[in-house]
């Protein structure tokens, strides 16, 4: 994926061909440096598991090779000049669509094994535990998303419409966008909550690094108990901002023009987030214990 995405990269250069309403190589790019940051934390993941590590292994190799199924598929796509999704224009690009389909159905089921595994897993330090299961719970949330895009939009008909699906809600595809992201700006757009979700399974392991990071600086943070409960609130907050946005762009509304509602609820999420946190790092016993220490210690093994 760090291959694909280079040439991606040279392809955005020195090719200016547009397709749906951004540079054709746009997408294989995007898709490159998601699927690089997906497989190095499925796999560190992975290297965590104290049991059923061959299970582990089978169900990353199957995302491994679902993913690379799909690129193939996204790359020769662009080299065709013709749009990898929804495209029904011929029998062979509804073929390769629905090859694509199966393949992401195969890795979701993949990421769901992990899952199962991590929900199982007995991880010395519950912080990095509860943050690597909530995590990929919200990134198999995400991926779900997608199957919401395959779904016919408003004047597509299945077995007559060249298109059938879309990520815009509200709006036609190609649309005026938000630089870099591609966001729709005057419609819902189904790849943000995707986006939101899938990226969970980095962002709160990383919190959990940078809190035991932290921990030799700030007495509190040394407590595996008060991370806990930071990790935990991180990710009853995230999984809240997740249905915010899933639930806007289900409504056509743009990213960027939330109404009213959108942003009272926005609201509410910040200040449970910000009271949970002054909780959180209320403790009242003392912080300088066997456990603490030992729960430090299990957090900085993991984080190395």
């Amino acid at each position: 994926m760090v291959v694909v995405a280079v040439v991606s990269a040279v392809g955005l250069a020195a090719d200016d061909r547009v397709l749906v309403g951004a540079p054709i190589w746009f997408k294989p790019f995007k898709f490159s440096v998601s699927f690089v940051a997906y497989c190095l934390s499925l796999a560190w993941m992975l290297s965590l598991l104290p049991r059923g590590r061959r299970v582990g292994w089978w169900a990353g190799t199957v995302v491994a090779l679902a993913g690379l199924v799909e690129m193939v598929i996204i790359v020769g796509q662009v080299v065709r000049g013709k749009r990898s999704h929804f495209n029904h224009e011929t029998p062979f690009d509804e073929a390769l669509f629905s090859t694509m389909a199966v393949t992401v159905v195969i890795l979701w089921l993949g990421t769901l094994a992990v899952a199962v595994l991590l929900l199982r897993a007995r991880i010395a330090d519950r912080a990095s535990a509860w943050a690597m299961r909530s995590g990929i719970v919200l990134a198999l949330a995400g991926a779900a998303v997608g199957f919401l895009m395959t779904q016919p939009a408003p004047g597509q008909r299945r077995g007559v419409s060249k298109v059938v699906g879309a990520h815009s809600v509200g709006v036609p595809d190609g649309g005026p966008s938000m630089p870099l992201t591609g966001w729709s700006t005057t419609g819902g757009d189904l790849r943000i909550p995707h986006f939101v979700g899938m990226h969970a399974l980095q962002l709160l392991p990383l919190l959990v690094m940078v809190l035991t990071a932290l921990a030799p600086r700030f007495a509190r943070l040394a407590d595996d108990r008060v991370r806990l409960r930071l990790v935990l609130l991180a990710s009853g907050g995230y999984a809240a901002v997740f249905a915010l946005v899933l639930r806007q762009a289900l409504r056509g509304q743009p990213l960027i023009q939330p109404d009213g509602g959108t942003l009272g609820v926005a609201g509410l999420i910040l200040v449970a987030v910000i009271l949970g946190t002054y909780g959180s790092l209320r403790v009242s016993a003392p912080l300088a214990d066997s456990a603490t220490a030992e729960g430090v210690s299990a957090s900085k093994e993991l984080v190395s």
